[in-house]
């Protein structure tokens, strides 16, 4: 029997990787890093030896170490799939970096084998540990908004203007529909959250200002299968935001900048709440390490993980198309 910590490698060291690491090593009491593995160790080997653990590229190495009894993965996603399968066949629980896989049939195959294989695997969704989204689902839940009408999500930043050819985040078989890979898959998931599954997306994505092939401009329109609506959009050429405004029959709420939650009546008097700062890394983290110690419950099921997925799966394909796409 293992003891109350749960023992980790990192697959992926670069700057997301190194965040996750630092938001529990050292501070968590639930789960920790014992080994690392990257592309090129040269460029973590400082990183690895502050935070203590031994540094590698041979990811079998650490599927073989018995005293790795988990795997995290912050590495491209399309190398995803074939890694949770590995590590499924190594009785290796998961943590996988959103987004899960780029195609509905992957992200199934893949949850299939961890769980066939009696493992468990977890979605990293981190902003559904944000205080002001609990907040928010819960005055949507006690009628505080009236009926639910439509959402508007916003996340961008200036990836594409500093990203260089030849970084995975920079190619097109990486980042579908621009952003949506790095930033809007979040949002994704925070609408499914809200408003359940998504049935239609009509998008459009395109390229103006940056100098790598992907699209720096993606924005898209939702249509939910409980008949509610929403905008999305993502820009990889601009200054960060984040936003999320929900408009309701007695009034909207918005999040700005993930703490400050407002509300707006149909008086127009405003309320405002401050959450303040959240390491939503290292909840999701320690999360992950209570559904492998006592079958806690993760706030991404499998199947939302899975539609999640198939929804970015449909954005590509609308971009594409220059039409309307229903969600497989």
């Amino acid at each position: 029997k293992w003891g109350d910590m749960l023992n980790a490698a990192i697959i992926g060291l670069g700057r997301w990787g190194q965040i996750l690491v630092e938001s529990v090593q050292g501070k968590s009491d639930k789960i920790t890093f014992t080994r690392g593995v990257t592309r090129t160790p040269s460029k973590a080997t400082d990183f690895a030896a502050k935070h203590g653990f031994p540094l590698g590229d041979d990811y079998d190495a650490a599927l073989s170490d018995s005293n790795v009894q988990a795997i995290v993965l912050a590495t491209p996603h399309g190398q995803h799939a074939e890694q949770m399968a590995r590590a499924a066949a190594a009785g290796k629980h998961l943590f996988v970096e959103k987004p899960f896989t780029l195609t509905k049939a992957s992200a199934e195959q893949s949850i299939a084998a961890v769980r066939k294989a009696g493992l468990v695997v977890s979605a990293g969704h981190n902003r559904r540990f944000l205080p002001s989204i609990a907040e928010l689902q819960r005055r949507i839940e006690t009628g505080a908004l009236g009926q639910t009408l439509h959402a508007e999500a916003t996340f961008s930043g200036n990836s594409g203007l500093v990203s260089k050819p030849g970084m995975w985040r920079a190619g097109l078989a990486d980042n579908p529909a621009g952003g949506m890979t790095a930033m809007g898959i979040h949002m994704v998931d925070t609408l499914i959250d809200l408003f359940g599954s998504i049935d239609e997306v009509y998008a459009q994505s395109f390229r103006q200002a940056v100098d790598i092939e992907i699209d720096d401009t993606t924005s898209i329109l939702l249509r939910f299968e409980n008949g509610k609506s929403a905008y999305l959009g993502t820009f990889n050429a601009t200054g960060r935001i984040w936003s999320l405004r929900v408009f309701g029959t007695k009034g909207w709420l918005e999040i700005r900048h993930q703490s400050e939650l407002i509300f707006r009546n149909l008086e127009g008097e405003e309320e405002v709440v401050d959450f303040g700062d959240t390491d939503i890394e290292r909840a999701e983290l320690e999360a992950f390490a209570d559904t492998v110690a006592n079958g806690a419950d993760y706030p991404v099921s499998d199947a939302e993980a899975i539609h999640g997925v198939a929804v970015l799966e449909a954005i590509a394909a609308s971009a594409a198309q220059h039409e309307p796409v229903k969600v497989a």
